[in-house]
């Protein structure tokens, strides 16, 4: 039996965030990072942005619902900078194409 590593995790959220929405023909998997930006934090976004990569990546459904997180950081004056937290590894939402 092969088991799914922490590695082998990192790179399918990895490659979710590197591939853009409707990036393969007939399917909607895919991350659109840029659309989290410039709307206000309480309209949900988030949540789907969230509930979409569970349901694009699978292996995600098994964790425990904290086990995903996405959060900001405010940095300076107008800027906040978005990472998401998969099973304790962190990605900068800025290096997909986000904030």
């Amino acid at each position: 039996m092969t088991t799914i590593t922490g590695d082998d995790i990192q790179a399918m959220v990895r490659h979710w965030l590197e591939t853009p929405v409707n990036g393969y023909l007939g399917s909607g998997y895919g991350a659109d990072a840029n659309r989290l930006l410039q709307r206000a934090q309480q309209d949900g976004r988030a949540d789907r942005f969230v509930r979409k990569l569970r349901r694009d990546v699978g292996v995600l459904e098994v964790l425990p619902s904290n086990a995903v997180e996405l959060y900001g950081t405010p940095e300076g004056v107008d800027r906040l900078r978005l990472t998401l937290e998969v099973a304790g590894r962190s990605y900068d939402l800025s290096d997909f194409g986000g904030s």
